[in-house]
Protein backbone atom coordinates (compact mmCIF):
# COMPACT_ATOMS: atom_id res chain seq x y z
CA UNK A 1 0.00 0.00 0.00
CA UNK A 2 3.03 1.96 0.62
CA UNK A 3 4.06 1.75 -3.32
CA UNK A 4 1.79 4.12 -4.96
CA UNK A 5 3.21 7.31 -3.05
CA UNK A 6 6.76 6.61 -3.19
CA UNK A 7 6.35 5.70 -6.85
CA UNK A 8 4.90 8.84 -7.47
CA UNK A 9 7.09 10.61 -5.30
CA UNK A 10 9.87 9.88 -7.32
CA UNK A 11 8.61 10.37 -10.90
CA UNK A 12 10.00 14.05 -11.29
CA UNK A 13 13.02 13.07 -9.83
CA UNK A 14 13.72 10.44 -12.77
CA UNK A 15 12.55 12.52 -14.99
CA UNK A 16 15.06 15.22 -14.34
CA UNK A 17 17.95 13.46 -12.40
CA UNK A 18 17.69 15.61 -9.38
CA UNK A 19 16.73 15.70 -5.64
CA UNK A 20 13.05 17.11 -4.94
CA UNK A 21 13.43 20.09 -3.27
CA UNK A 22 12.56 20.02 0.97
CA UNK A 23 10.06 22.40 -0.01
CA UNK A 24 8.48 18.73 -2.04
CA UNK A 25 9.48 16.66 0.54
CA UNK A 26 6.99 18.07 3.32
CA UNK A 27 4.38 15.08 2.22
CA UNK A 28 4.22 12.92 -0.77
CA UNK A 29 0.42 13.75 -0.61
CA UNK A 30 1.17 17.56 -1.49
CA UNK A 31 2.71 16.36 -5.03
CA UNK A 32 0.74 17.10 -7.46
CA UNK A 33 0.33 13.89 -9.35
CA UNK A 34 -0.76 12.15 -6.75
CA UNK A 35 -3.56 14.76 -5.94
CA UNK A 36 -4.15 14.19 -9.80
CA UNK A 37 -4.85 11.02 -9.31
CA UNK A 38 -6.78 11.42 -5.79
CA UNK A 39 -9.27 13.81 -8.22
CA UNK A 40 -9.69 11.45 -10.47
CA UNK A 41 -10.95 8.76 -8.84
CA UNK A 42 -13.31 11.07 -7.04
CA UNK A 43 -14.34 12.21 -10.47
CA UNK A 44 -14.58 8.24 -11.76
CA UNK A 45 -17.02 7.45 -8.72
CA UNK A 46 -19.06 9.64 -9.96
CA UNK A 47 -18.53 9.05 -14.13
CA UNK A 48 -18.77 5.06 -13.69
CA UNK A 49 -22.43 4.91 -11.76
CA UNK A 50 -23.64 7.17 -13.91
CA UNK A 51 -22.30 5.22 -17.25
CA UNK A 52 -23.79 2.47 -15.89
CA UNK A 53 -27.18 3.80 -15.23
CA UNK A 54 -27.22 5.66 -18.88
CA UNK A 55 -26.43 2.07 -20.31
CA UNK A 56 -29.08 0.08 -17.87
CA UNK A 57 -31.66 2.92 -19.43
CA UNK A 58 -30.87 2.34 -23.13
CA UNK A 59 -30.88 -1.16 -22.91
CA UNK A 60 -34.38 -1.09 -21.29
CA UNK A 61 -35.21 0.99 -24.29
CA UNK A 62 -36.92 2.93 -21.28
CA UNK A 63 -37.72 6.08 -23.71
CA UNK A 64 -40.49 4.06 -25.03
CA UNK A 65 -41.55 1.24 -21.59
CA UNK A 66 -40.74 4.21 -18.97
CA UNK A 67 -43.42 5.58 -16.98
CA UNK A 68 -43.93 7.60 -13.48
CA UNK A 69 -42.81 10.49 -11.97
CA UNK A 70 -39.28 10.35 -12.40
CA UNK A 71 -39.61 9.50 -16.31
CA UNK A 72 -39.17 13.52 -17.49
CA UNK A 73 -36.28 13.90 -15.51
CA UNK A 74 -34.21 10.59 -17.17
CA UNK A 75 -35.66 11.14 -20.12
CA UNK A 76 -33.46 14.61 -20.24
CA UNK A 77 -30.97 13.38 -18.80
CA UNK A 78 -30.48 10.27 -21.08
CA UNK A 79 -32.03 10.60 -24.19
CA UNK A 80 -32.81 14.54 -24.69
CA UNK A 81 -34.99 15.46 -27.10
CA UNK A 82 -32.70 14.07 -30.13
CA UNK A 83 -33.68 16.88 -32.03
CA UNK A 84 -30.63 18.50 -34.01
CA UNK A 85 -30.41 21.88 -35.73
CA UNK A 86 -27.94 22.51 -38.51
CA UNK A 87 -24.31 23.95 -37.46
CA UNK A 88 -24.56 28.02 -37.25
CA UNK A 89 -21.86 29.59 -39.52
CA UNK A 90 -18.81 30.12 -36.89
CA UNK A 91 -19.78 26.53 -35.65
CA UNK A 92 -20.45 27.40 -31.99
CA UNK A 93 -22.58 30.19 -31.65
CA UNK A 94 -25.82 31.71 -32.94
CA UNK A 95 -25.54 34.06 -35.74
CA UNK A 96 -25.01 37.58 -33.95
CA UNK A 97 -27.59 40.48 -34.21
CA UNK A 98 -26.55 42.41 -36.48
CA UNK A 99 -27.10 46.05 -35.49
CA UNK A 100 -29.90 48.43 -37.29
CA UNK A 101 -30.19 52.00 -37.36
CA UNK A 102 -27.74 52.11 -34.87
CA UNK A 103 -25.73 54.85 -34.35
CA UNK A 104 -21.55 54.73 -34.78
CA UNK A 105 -21.53 56.57 -31.46
CA UNK A 106 -23.60 53.36 -29.83
CA UNK A 107 -21.49 50.87 -31.56
CA UNK A 108 -18.19 52.67 -29.93
CA UNK A 109 -19.74 52.93 -26.71
CA UNK A 110 -20.52 48.74 -26.72
CA UNK A 111 -17.65 48.07 -27.94
CA UNK A 112 -15.94 49.72 -25.19
CA UNK A 113 -18.22 48.34 -23.00
CA UNK A 114 -17.16 44.88 -23.97
CA UNK A 115 -13.48 45.57 -24.14
CA UNK A 116 -13.46 47.13 -20.29
CA UNK A 117 -15.56 44.23 -19.09
CA UNK A 118 -13.35 41.62 -20.66
CA UNK A 119 -10.07 43.80 -19.76
CA UNK A 120 -11.42 43.92 -15.93
CA UNK A 121 -12.68 40.68 -15.38
CA UNK A 122 -9.45 38.64 -16.72
CA UNK A 123 -6.54 41.14 -15.61
CA UNK A 124 -8.58 41.11 -11.94
CA UNK A 125 -8.81 37.17 -12.55
CA UNK A 126 -5.02 36.58 -13.35
CA UNK A 127 -3.69 39.11 -10.75
CA UNK A 128 -6.00 37.37 -7.93
CA UNK A 129 -5.38 33.56 -9.69
CA UNK A 130 -1.26 34.16 -8.95
CA UNK A 131 -1.94 35.67 -5.74
CA UNK A 132 -4.22 32.70 -4.04
CA UNK A 133 -1.71 30.83 -5.34
CA UNK A 134 1.82 31.61 -4.71
CA UNK A 135 1.69 33.72 -1.77
CA UNK A 136 0.71 32.82 1.94
CA UNK A 137 -1.92 34.18 4.00
CA UNK A 138 -2.01 35.37 7.61
CA UNK A 139 2.00 36.23 7.73
CA UNK A 140 2.92 37.71 10.93
CA UNK A 141 6.56 39.11 12.29
CA UNK A 142 6.75 35.61 14.01
CA UNK A 143 4.23 33.41 12.22
CA UNK A 144 5.60 33.24 8.17
CA UNK A 145 1.91 32.43 7.60
CA UNK A 146 0.21 29.61 4.87
CA UNK A 147 -0.57 28.94 1.68
CA UNK A 148 -3.74 27.65 0.01
CA UNK A 149 -2.94 24.22 -1.61
CA UNK A 150 -6.14 22.73 -3.10
CA UNK A 151 -6.52 23.97 -6.35
CA UNK A 152 -10.10 22.08 -6.35
CA UNK A 153 -11.68 23.82 -4.19
CA UNK A 154 -11.01 26.66 -6.01
CA UNK A 155 -12.42 25.29 -9.34
CA UNK A 156 -15.27 24.26 -7.28
CA UNK A 157 -15.71 28.29 -6.25
CA UNK A 158 -15.65 29.11 -9.76
CA UNK A 159 -18.17 26.92 -11.03
CA UNK A 160 -21.03 26.95 -8.23
CA UNK A 161 -20.91 30.56 -9.32
CA UNK A 162 -20.88 30.57 -12.60
CA UNK A 163 -23.94 27.34 -12.63
CA UNK A 164 -25.85 30.20 -10.35
CA UNK A 165 -25.15 33.07 -12.71
CA UNK A 166 -26.65 30.81 -15.67
CA UNK A 167 -28.76 29.09 -13.92
CA UNK A 168 -30.36 32.85 -13.13
CA UNK A 169 -29.93 34.00 -16.99
CA UNK A 170 -31.72 31.11 -18.36
CA UNK A 171 -35.00 31.78 -16.20
CA UNK A 172 -35.01 35.48 -16.57
CA UNK A 173 -34.65 35.22 -20.19
CA UNK A 174 -36.02 33.64 -23.51
CA UNK A 175 -33.79 30.50 -24.46
CA UNK A 176 -34.18 28.00 -26.91
CA UNK A 177 -36.43 24.72 -26.46
CA UNK A 178 -33.41 22.37 -24.78
CA UNK A 179 -32.57 19.01 -27.06
CA UNK A 180 -29.36 17.47 -25.80
CA UNK A 181 -29.29 14.74 -23.22
CA UNK A 182 -27.84 16.34 -20.55
CA UNK A 183 -25.58 13.56 -19.46
CA UNK A 184 -22.97 14.52 -22.51
CA UNK A 185 -21.96 17.86 -21.36
CA UNK A 186 -19.92 15.94 -18.14
CA UNK A 187 -17.57 14.90 -20.84
CA UNK A 188 -16.74 18.66 -21.26
CA UNK A 189 -17.23 19.93 -18.06
CA UNK A 190 -15.06 16.85 -16.69
CA UNK A 191 -12.30 18.16 -19.00
CA UNK A 192 -12.89 22.08 -18.30
CA UNK A 193 -12.40 20.69 -14.48
CA UNK A 194 -9.28 19.32 -15.13
CA UNK A 195 -8.02 21.69 -17.52
CA UNK A 196 -8.86 24.67 -14.66
CA UNK A 197 -7.40 22.53 -12.25
CA UNK A 198 -4.15 22.18 -14.56
CA UNK A 199 -3.73 25.72 -15.00
CA UNK A 200 -4.09 27.12 -11.14
CA UNK A 201 -1.42 24.05 -10.38
CA UNK A 202 1.30 24.99 -12.71
CA UNK A 203 1.42 28.56 -10.85
CA UNK A 204 3.14 26.65 -7.83
CA UNK A 205 5.91 26.08 -10.44
CA UNK A 206 6.08 28.41 -12.92
CA UNK A 207 5.35 32.38 -12.96
CA UNK A 208 2.50 33.67 -14.70
CA UNK A 209 4.03 35.12 -17.68
CA UNK A 210 5.01 31.92 -18.90
CA UNK A 211 1.91 30.59 -18.63
CA UNK A 212 0.47 33.19 -20.45
CA UNK A 213 2.90 32.39 -22.88
CA UNK A 214 2.15 28.73 -23.05
CA UNK A 215 -1.08 29.52 -23.56
CA UNK A 216 -1.13 31.88 -26.66
CA UNK A 217 0.80 29.36 -28.16
CA UNK A 218 -1.43 26.43 -27.79
CA UNK A 219 -2.27 26.74 -31.55
CA UNK A 220 1.14 24.88 -32.44
CA UNK A 221 -0.01 22.12 -30.64
CA UNK A 222 -3.61 22.04 -32.40
CA UNK A 223 -1.93 22.44 -36.18
CA UNK A 224 0.33 19.56 -35.42
CA UNK A 225 -2.52 17.13 -34.26
CA UNK A 226 -4.89 18.13 -36.95
CA UNK A 227 -2.24 17.71 -39.42
CA UNK A 228 -1.49 14.07 -37.97
CA UNK A 229 -4.86 12.99 -37.22
CA UNK A 230 -7.17 14.38 -39.13
CA UNK A 231 -4.87 15.25 -42.28
CA UNK A 232 -5.66 18.49 -42.48
CA UNK A 233 -4.15 21.12 -44.67
CA UNK A 234 -3.46 24.64 -44.02
CA UNK A 235 -2.31 28.23 -45.46
CA UNK A 236 1.16 29.16 -45.93
CA UNK A 237 0.48 31.96 -42.95
CA UNK A 238 -0.46 29.50 -40.21
CA UNK A 239 2.57 28.00 -40.74
CA UNK A 240 4.51 30.78 -40.67
CA UNK A 241 2.59 32.51 -37.67
CA UNK A 242 3.05 29.40 -35.58
CA UNK A 243 6.42 29.57 -36.51
CA UNK A 244 6.69 33.17 -35.08
CA UNK A 245 4.95 32.25 -32.01
CA UNK A 246 7.35 29.35 -31.24
CA UNK A 247 10.38 31.55 -32.10
CA UNK A 248 8.82 34.00 -29.69
CA UNK A 249 8.43 31.51 -26.66
CA UNK A 250 11.44 30.06 -26.87
CA UNK A 251 13.15 33.42 -26.56
CA UNK A 252 11.41 34.15 -23.59
CA UNK A 253 11.89 30.84 -21.88
CA UNK A 254 15.76 30.67 -23.01
CA UNK A 255 16.48 34.27 -21.73
CA UNK A 256 14.39 34.84 -18.90
CA UNK A 257 16.33 35.70 -15.64
CA UNK A 258 16.68 33.01 -12.79
CA UNK A 259 13.90 33.14 -10.28
CA UNK A 260 12.88 31.70 -7.32
CA UNK A 261 12.17 28.65 -9.21
CA UNK A 262 15.17 27.19 -9.03
CA UNK A 263 15.16 23.70 -9.50
CA UNK A 264 14.14 21.82 -12.85
CA UNK A 265 12.45 19.78 -11.03
CA UNK A 266 9.26 22.50 -10.53
CA UNK A 267 10.17 23.52 -14.16
CA UNK A 268 9.26 20.05 -15.22
CA UNK A 269 6.22 19.99 -13.37
CA UNK A 270 4.80 22.92 -14.62
CA UNK A 271 5.58 22.03 -18.31
CA UNK A 272 3.61 19.07 -17.64
CA UNK A 273 0.44 20.62 -16.17
CA UNK A 274 0.65 23.57 -19.26
CA UNK A 275 0.66 20.55 -21.46
CA UNK A 276 -2.18 18.93 -19.36
CA UNK A 277 -3.86 22.40 -19.49
CA UNK A 278 -3.60 22.45 -23.26
CA UNK A 279 -4.91 18.50 -23.73
CA UNK A 280 -7.99 18.98 -21.98
CA UNK A 281 -9.08 22.91 -22.87
CA UNK A 282 -8.48 21.92 -26.12
CA UNK A 283 -10.63 19.30 -25.92
CA UNK A 284 -13.32 20.98 -24.42
CA UNK A 285 -13.54 23.30 -26.77
CA UNK A 286 -13.59 20.36 -29.75
CA UNK A 287 -16.57 18.32 -27.71
CA UNK A 288 -18.13 21.77 -26.73
CA UNK A 289 -18.56 22.90 -30.73
CA UNK A 290 -20.08 19.45 -31.39
CA UNK A 291 -22.87 19.96 -28.91
CA UNK A 292 -24.01 23.52 -30.49
CA UNK A 293 -25.42 20.64 -33.22
CA UNK A 294 -28.05 20.46 -30.88
CA UNK A 295 -30.08 23.48 -30.92
CA UNK A 296 -29.17 25.67 -28.13
CA UNK A 297 -27.64 29.41 -26.32
CA UNK A 298 -24.67 29.43 -25.36
CA UNK A 299 -25.64 30.27 -21.96
CA UNK A 300 -27.65 26.89 -21.97
CA UNK A 301 -24.16 25.85 -22.46
CA UNK A 302 -22.74 27.38 -19.79
CA UNK A 303 -25.18 26.21 -17.58
CA UNK A 304 -25.27 22.10 -18.60
CA UNK A 305 -21.40 22.43 -18.34
CA UNK A 306 -21.15 23.82 -14.92
CA UNK A 307 -24.38 21.89 -13.60
CA UNK A 308 -21.54 18.76 -13.59
CA UNK A 309 -18.35 20.55 -12.62
CA UNK A 310 -20.42 21.57 -9.29
CA UNK A 311 -21.12 17.63 -9.08
CA UNK A 312 -17.50 16.31 -10.07
CA UNK A 313 -15.80 18.96 -7.63
CA UNK A 314 -17.91 18.64 -4.83
CA UNK A 315 -18.22 15.07 -4.89
CA UNK A 316 -14.63 14.53 -4.99
CA UNK A 317 -14.00 17.10 -2.19
CA UNK A 318 -16.48 15.53 0.50
CA UNK A 319 -14.60 11.90 -0.42
CA UNK A 320 -11.44 13.49 0.19
CA UNK A 321 -12.13 15.34 3.17
CA UNK A 322 -10.96 18.49 1.74
CA UNK A 323 -14.20 20.82 1.46
CA UNK A 324 -14.30 21.19 5.22
CA UNK A 325 -10.44 21.81 5.57
CA UNK A 326 -10.90 24.44 2.97
CA UNK A 327 -13.61 25.93 4.37
CA UNK A 328 -11.66 26.08 7.64
CA UNK A 329 -8.98 28.16 5.65
CA UNK A 330 -11.34 30.56 4.40
CA UNK A 331 -12.57 31.22 8.14
CA UNK A 332 -9.08 31.28 9.41
CA UNK A 333 -8.30 34.07 6.75
CA UNK A 334 -10.61 36.31 5.56
CA UNK A 335 -8.33 37.80 3.10
CA UNK A 336 -8.16 34.28 1.38
CA UNK A 337 -12.09 34.87 1.48
CA UNK A 338 -12.52 37.78 -0.61
CA UNK A 339 -10.28 36.74 -3.37
CA UNK A 340 -12.10 33.53 -3.72
CA UNK A 341 -15.01 35.39 -4.08
CA UNK A 342 -13.89 37.97 -6.62
CA UNK A 343 -12.30 35.06 -8.35
CA UNK A 344 -14.93 33.34 -8.85
CA UNK A 345 -17.12 36.95 -9.62
CA UNK A 346 -14.62 37.55 -12.41
CA UNK A 347 -14.57 34.22 -13.96
CA UNK A 348 -18.05 34.04 -14.40
CA UNK A 349 -18.85 37.69 -15.54
CA UNK A 350 -16.38 37.14 -17.81
CA UNK A 351 -18.13 34.44 -19.50
CA UNK A 352 -21.09 36.65 -19.98
CA UNK A 353 -18.65 39.26 -21.60
CA UNK A 354 -17.84 36.67 -23.83
CA UNK A 355 -20.83 35.79 -25.34
CA UNK A 356 -22.46 38.93 -25.49
CA UNK A 357 -19.08 40.30 -27.31
CA UNK A 358 -18.78 38.16 -30.02
CA UNK A 359 -23.13 37.86 -30.57
CA UNK A 360 -22.54 41.99 -31.44
CA UNK A 361 -18.95 41.81 -32.90
CA UNK A 362 -17.76 38.75 -34.43
CA UNK A 363 -15.06 36.45 -32.87
CA UNK A 364 -12.54 38.40 -34.84
CA UNK A 365 -12.79 41.49 -32.57
CA UNK A 366 -13.25 39.03 -29.49
CA UNK A 367 -9.90 37.53 -30.35
CA UNK A 368 -8.36 40.94 -30.86
CA UNK A 369 -9.22 41.79 -27.34
CA UNK A 370 -8.27 38.91 -25.47
CA UNK A 371 -5.04 38.88 -26.81
CA UNK A 372 -4.48 42.72 -25.67
CA UNK A 373 -5.90 41.64 -22.67
CA UNK A 374 -2.91 38.31 -22.31
CA UNK A 375 -0.34 41.04 -23.22
CA UNK A 376 -1.46 43.39 -20.38
CA UNK A 377 -2.00 40.49 -18.02
CA UNK A 378 2.11 39.58 -18.83
CA UNK A 379 2.65 43.43 -17.87
CA UNK A 380 0.47 43.75 -15.06
CA UNK A 381 2.25 40.42 -13.36
CA UNK A 382 5.94 41.70 -13.40
CA UNK A 383 4.53 44.83 -11.96
CA UNK A 384 2.91 43.86 -9.07
CA UNK A 385 4.91 40.58 -8.75
CA UNK A 386 8.54 42.17 -9.53
CA UNK A 387 8.94 39.03 -12.45
CA UNK A 388 11.92 40.39 -14.13
CA UNK A 389 11.95 39.90 -18.06
CA UNK A 390 15.12 40.58 -20.12
CA UNK A 391 15.22 42.99 -23.19
CA UNK A 392 15.33 39.31 -25.36
CA UNK A 393 12.50 38.00 -23.23
CA UNK A 394 10.92 41.38 -24.43
CA UNK A 395 11.22 40.95 -27.72
CA UNK A 396 10.31 37.43 -27.70
CA UNK A 397 6.69 38.27 -25.99
CA UNK A 398 5.77 40.86 -28.80
CA UNK A 399 7.05 38.20 -31.71
CA UNK A 400 4.34 36.04 -30.13
CA UNK A 401 1.79 38.88 -29.73
CA UNK A 402 2.79 40.06 -33.32
CA UNK A 403 1.85 36.82 -34.62
CA UNK A 404 -1.60 36.19 -33.14
CA UNK A 405 -2.50 39.76 -34.90
CA UNK A 406 -1.03 38.67 -38.02
CA UNK A 407 -3.42 34.98 -37.24
CA UNK A 408 -5.98 37.44 -37.04
CA UNK A 409 -5.98 39.43 -39.46
CA UNK A 410 -5.48 36.79 -42.23
CA UNK A 411 -8.06 34.84 -40.79
CA UNK A 412 -10.22 37.46 -41.67
CA UNK A 413 -9.44 38.19 -44.91
CA UNK A 414 -9.85 34.32 -45.80
CA UNK A 415 -13.14 34.70 -44.33
CA UNK A 416 -14.19 37.63 -46.53
CA UNK A 417 -12.58 35.72 -49.78
CA UNK A 418 -14.67 32.17 -48.90
CA UNK A 419 -17.88 33.86 -49.15
CA UNK A 420 -16.91 34.99 -52.28
CA UNK A 421 -16.00 31.49 -53.58
CA UNK A 422 -18.40 29.98 -56.21
CA UNK A 423 -21.01 27.40 -54.98
CA UNK A 424 -19.58 24.03 -53.67
CA UNK A 425 -15.88 25.41 -53.62
CA UNK A 426 -14.40 25.43 -49.97
CA UNK A 427 -11.48 27.11 -48.60
CA UNK A 428 -8.71 25.44 -46.64
CA UNK A 429 -9.36 24.11 -43.27
CA UNK A 430 -8.32 26.28 -41.08
CA UNK A 431 -7.72 26.05 -37.24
Amino acid sequence: RFCLPLVLASLPTMATGEEIPPALQDSWGEFWLFRFFVNAAGYASIVVPGFLLIQYFKRRNYLETGRGICFPVIKSCVFGSEVKSVHQEDGSLPPRAEPTESSTARQVFKLLFCAAGLQASYLTWGVLQERVMTRTYGATETDPGEKFKDSQFLVFMNRILAFTVAGLYCALTKQPRHGAPMYKYSFASLSNVLSSWCQYEALKYISFPTQVLAKASKVIPVMMMGKLVSRKSYEYWEYLTAALISVGVSMFLLSSAPNKHMSTVTTFSGVVLLAGYIVFDSFTSNWQDALFTYKMSPVQMMFGVNVFSCLFTVGSLLEQGALLESVGFMARHSEFTAHAVLLSVCSACGQLFIFYTINQFGAAVFTIIMTLRQAFAILLSCLIYGHTVTVVGGLGVAVVFMALFLRVYARSRMKKRSKKLPPGETPVQKV
